[in-house]
């Protein structure tokens, strides 16, 4: 049962991870539109690579703290992360 918690958690955590760099691929696109600055173009780009870097940082976290969830065993529900900013999913799991 924990490791299907775990994998949900993961996939999740994949999923939010998948969607930060999309926004961060789509925002570089429009800032380079945007302008004609080659400086700007390359800072739009460079911001672009730190949030995708970022993105993956924090889902490589969850991943990590839902192992460490699993391993010590925790209450139903209770420690497994998505990656958000909320913390954990909490619970109460029938």
């Amino acid at each position: 049962m924990q490791s299907a918690k775990e994998t949900a958690s993961n996939v999740a955590a994949s999923a939010k991870s998948g969607m930060e760099k999309t926004k961060a691929t789509v925002q570089e696109k429009a800032e380079r539109m945007t302008t004609r600055d080659p400086i700007q173009k390359d800072m739009a780009t460079q911001k672009k690579e730190e949030r995708i870097l970022e993105a993956e940082r924090q889902k490589q976290e969850a991943r990590e703290h839902n192992a460490a969830a699993r391993q010590t065993g925790g209450g139903l529900g209770e420690g497994y992360t998505t990656g958000t900013t909320g913390g954990t999913t909490g619970g109460s799991w029938p």
